[in-house]
């Protein structure tokens, strides 16, 4: 059996604790934007720590529920089969008890902001952990990920107003076809699995070619989500020259791979998203801060 720090390692490996930085720029982009009208357009630090723990919390616990919950899925996958659970790494019980104290201390870093996130909890729960199981019943399950990821900004924004402002529902919008759209390529990979399996995607219902193309429709959505939002908040030149930097990232992502070559997928997928994320934050922050 692996020692206690042989499991922490495991675990977070399992969690992908990394790829946090997918959806924890949009959510400090929110921070900034409602910060803006607070003593030196910035919010308490105690209020960034209690988010930021809110947020890998979170993503913790929904990545190690969807690991537990798929484990007999990951073990008949040869893509997925060496994951932690199918592999004997960890035990399902193991996993199962890690989701529960992760959701714990999001609930408990919830109540710590204010009273809307706390009340607000359970839903963005049902929410991540609901994901997991999309997959058996619809092929828009990569639309549920993106909210998953969505939520970031909007429970950012809640969490220093104590208040929703509708117009950071355009970002939230933007951030879930961004999300669902590289999920869509993603699910490339599981084409023939999927079918043989029982399970629903874009991929496995409509072909390989048609989901490249759903994508790239995604995005283009997305980037016309993010002129909206620029727009909302009066973006200046900076901000807008950020949105222009995505699209050609999107742009770039998009060349790497190809209904006939996938190769090149865990490139697009997960460094380029990362980029892509923090290049819109540096942008929107330059904007803001040139205005100060």
């Amino acid at each position: 059996m692996p020692s206690l720090w042989g499991k922490t390692r495991i675990t977070l490996e399992m969690i992908k604790w990394e790829h946090s930085i997918f959806a924890l720029p949009f959510a400090l982009t929110a921070v900034l934007m409602a910060s803006r009208d607070l003593p030196h357009g910035l919010p308490p630090v105690r209020t960034v720590a209690w988010i930021l723990v809110a947020m890998v919390a979170a993503r913790s616990c929904a990545m190690a529920f969807n690991r537990w919950a798929d484990a007999e899925l990951d073990a008949a996958n040869p893509r997925t089969s060496n994951r932690a659970i199918p592999a004997g790494l960890l035990s399902r019980q193991f996993v199962l008890g890690f989701t529960l104290i992760a959701a714990a201390v999001f609930v408990c870093a919830a109540a710590e902001l204010n009273r809307l996130t706390l009340y607000l909890s359970p839903v963005v729960l049902l929410v991540l952990l609901g994901y997991s199981y999309m997959k058996r019943i619809t092929r828009w399950s990569h639309l549920v990920l993106g909210l998953a990821l969505g939520l970031a900004p909007t429970a950012a924004w809640i969490a220093v107003r104590g208040s929703l402002d509708m117009r950071i529902l355009t970002l939230t919008a933007a951030v879930t076809l961004w999300a669902g759209g590289f999920d869509v390529l993603y699910a490339c990979q599981d084409y023939e699995h999927d079918r043989a399996a029982g399970l629903y995607s874009l991929p496995q219902a409509l072909g390989i070619p048609a989901a490249f193309r759903i994508a790239q429709g995604m995005h283009m959505a997305m980037l016309a989500l993010l002129a909206t939002f620029g727009n909302l908040f009066h973006f200046r030149t900076v901000g807008w020259l950020g949105i222009i930097a995505v699209g050609l990232l999107l742009a770039y992502e998009h060349s790497l791979v190809s209904p006939r070559d996938l190769r090149r997928l865990n490139a697009a997928f997960f460094t380029m998203n990362g980029v892509i994320a923090m290049v819109f934050l540096v942008f929107v922050s330059a904007d803001l801060w040139l205005r100060i």
